[in-house]
């Protein structure tokens, strides 16, 4: 086949695609103006149903104020986080971390043994007691916590905590005795402790001598 046939039915193949893409251009434009001239009249229509829209006034807003969180969560939080601070554990013991005479007496750093002395001696009026008879350990724990709060907050000094000497516990083991001065180690408030006398309980309980107002 001669060259120039060649080229001619080259060309005639080339016009006849160029025309098709336009022809498929032009279809895709009348579409696109189809689909903008429909959206129009829509929203025509729609403008014309609901009629002349106007805003509120702004005097008719109402303003929605965002919640503020309850004094008594805030309260209730800060409670918890006393208590918190104010736990006492069953890890510490008495035996590992101070020093205590024979009879199990216990004195704070930086309080004289005359204090102890005094203490012994009945120098204090015992202005409130706790029975912890009866209790389980966990339930005498947060006793002993509670009262010594109580006692604090209404400015006593000398308090009895009874014990009991564990004649009814397994095995005759005087457990809250033991447990009961592991708690008071801990308590900043407690300046000392010793046993109560014989007339006040005996091996059974302990009076614990209380920071005064002025020291806490």
């Amino acid at each position: 086949m001669p060259a120039s046939i060649k080229n001619f039915s080259a060309l005639t193949a080339l016009r006849k695609d160029l025309k098709a893409q336009q022809q498929a251009r032009a279809l895709a434009d009348a579409e696109a103006a189809r689909q903008a001239q429909i959206a129009l009249e829509e929203a025509d229509l729609f403008r014309r149903s609901i009629g002349q829209v106007a805003p509120l006034p702004s005097s008719d807003k109402k303003s929605h104020p965002t919640p503020r969180p309850s004094v008594l969560a805030r309260q209730h939080l800060a409670d918890e986080q006393a208590a918190l601070q104010e736990s006492i554990s069953d890890e510490l013991t008495y035996d590992t971390l101070l020093d205590t005479d024979a009879s199990l007496s216990y004195a704070r750093d930086g309080v004289g043994h005359d204090t102890l002395r005094k203490l012994r001696r009945g120098h204090w009026v015992i202005q409130r007691e706790l029975d912890l008879h009866g209790l389980r350990t966990d339930q005498a724990r947060e006793a002993l916590g509670e009262f010594l709060r109580e006692v604090r907050r209404r400015g006593l000094r000398c308090v009895r905590v009874i014990h009991g000497k564990g004649l009814g516990s397994v095995n005759r083991e005087p457990v809250l005795k033991n447990k009961v001065r592991n708690w008071l180690i801990q308590k900043d408030e407690v300046l000392a402790f010793c046993q109560a006398t014989p007339a006040e309980g005996g091996s059974g309980a302990l009076i614990v001598l209380l920071k005064s107002q002025e020291r806490l």
